[in-house]
């Protein structure tokens, strides 16, 4: 049910997107360094019950790539309020995982964008980010976009490897990396380590308590990268939350543990019958 088979043109280039199901509004927004693919085993289930529409960031996927573009936090969060627009979306209901957690808030705190509800997902919210390679790599950045390409892809595989504590099903690991893989994918690669600055995530940090809209939060318990912690917090900074821990589950439980997570972001969404 997954494609990306339709295009739409934004201020940071061409964005490849996609949409399923009949229901309500709902959008669901990815991380780094996946792309829409990650949801594609939760959003046969999620399609049941709603509308669904996905694209892949600027610089992610099948989105537009280009040597030197901005695809920064600040970037992503204008182009998510954008694409809202483009498909004549009004509060629609929104799940995102990892650093769509960002995108999304940004667009709601900073931008005004409204949600029916907010389903966040082992998100990057708060300050400090990431894993200790996301940090290196962030601090040394030239020393990696030379690196060969047989290098880079194993530099690709297992950073990709570090967020999971479950092995993928079927082709679900080459196909998130694949991306990576092309010329441009690896310029764009690095890229988004150099545009990563805390300051995008401070700058709505203090506006958690006034969310306008109900908001779940979901979390990988054995998440290697933004530990469990990390989520309490989060729930304690918006009051109106709930916060449901996913035993045996990291970084990535769209893919890691898509029939739980599917129950579960229905759960979140009050649709199941």
């Amino acid at each position: 049910m997954w494609n990306v088979d339709q295009t739409a043109e934004t201020q940071a280039g061409a964005v490849a997107w996609g949409s399923a199901g009949k229901g309500p509004a709902l959008v669901v927004a990815h991380g780094w360094p996946w792309s829409s693919f990650s949801w594609h085993r939760v959003i046969p289930e999620l399609a049941r019950h709603f509308t669904v529409h996905w694209f892949d960031m600027p610089g992610f996927g099948r989105s537009n790539k280009v040597a030197g573009q901005s695809t920064a936090l600040d970037v992503q969060g204008l182009v998510f309020a954008e694409m809202l627009q483009f498909w004549k979306l009004d509060r629609p209901s929104v799940i995102a995982h990892d650093f769509g957690g960002a995108v999304t808030l940004r667009a709601h705190l900073l931008h005004g964008v409204d949600y029916e509800r907010l389903t966040l997902m082992n998100v990057v919210a708060l300050s400090p980010w990431g894993s200790e390679f996301f940090d290196h790599v962030g601090r040394h950045v030239d020393a990696f976009t030379g690196l060969p390409p047989h290098i880079h892809e194993a530099v690709v595989c297992a950073y990709i490897q570090g967020a999971l504590v479950n092995a993928l099903a079927g082709d679900d690991f080459e196909r998130l990396r694949a991306p990576w893989l092309t010329e441009e994918g690896r310029v764009s690669f690095y890229n988004q380590f150099a545009q990563a600055d805390e300051r995008y995530t401070r700058e709505f940090e203090g506006k958690l308590g006034s969310i306008r809209c109900p908001v779940a939060i979901l979390w990988g318990e054995d998440d290697p990268w933004i530990p469990v912690a990390r989520g309490r917090l989060l729930h304690e900074k918006i009051p109106q939350s709930s916060f449901e821990p996913l035993s045996g589950v990291g970084h990535l439980p769209q893919l890691e543990a898509p029939d739980l997570v599917a129950d579960k972001l229905l759960g979140a969404l009050e649709t199941l019958d």
